[in-house]
C-alpha cells in the first residue's frame, strides 16, 4: 500500500464508507491523476476525488487563487508533482490543497506556483552541490 492508498482510506473513513482493500484499489484510477506507485509526490486529485472530499468526507481544504496572468504549463505540473506534499486539486484559476503547511507555502508565493517551483528546485540543486 502506498501513500495514495493511505489517503484514499482516510477519505473513505471520513465519509463513514467501507474502506476495504478492494474498494481502495478500485478508486485509485478514479481519484488520482498519477496511478503509479511512488514514494513521494504524484498526489494530484481528480474531479471525482475533490467532489467526494468536499461533499461527503467534509475534509478541510485550502483554496489558493493563482495570479491573474498565470497559466498552468507542463513544467508547473511537474513541479507540483514533485514539491506539493499533500493531495491537491488544480484547475485553471486555483489550486486546492489538504495540508495547512502546503497552503501556507503557496500563500507565501501569492499563489504563484511557478515562483515556488523555481525556489524549491534551486534549493534542492544547491543542497546537492554542497560538499558533504
Amino acid at each position: 500500500m502506498d501513500i495514495k492508498d493511505t489517503y484514499t482510506e482516510v477519505f473513505l473513513k471520513a465519509a463513514n464508507e467501507d474502506h476495504g482493500t478492494e474498494k481502495i484499489v478500485n478508486l485509485r484510477a478514479h481519484w488520482w491523476w498519477n496511478v503509479r506507485n511512488k514514494k513521494d509526490g504524484g498526489l494530484r486529485l481528480t474531479d471525482n476525488a475533490m467532489s467526494f472530499i468536499s461533499d461527503q468526507a467534509s475534509i478541510k481544504t485550502y483554496k489558493i487563487e493563482f495570479p491573474k496572468d498565470f497559466s498552468v504549463t507542463p513544467q508547473i505540473l511537474l513541479w507540483l508533482d514533485q514539491f506539493i506534499e499533500s493531495p491537491y486539486y488544480i484547475d485553471k484559476r486555483s489550486i486546492t490543497v489538504l495540508r495547512e503547511k502546503s497552503a501556507f507555502e503557496l500563500y507565501l508565493f501569492s499563489g504563484d506556483v511557478r515562483k515556488m517551483g523555481y525556489s524549491k528546485a534551486m534549493s534542492k540543486r544547491l543542497s546537492q552541490d554542497l560538499p558533504q
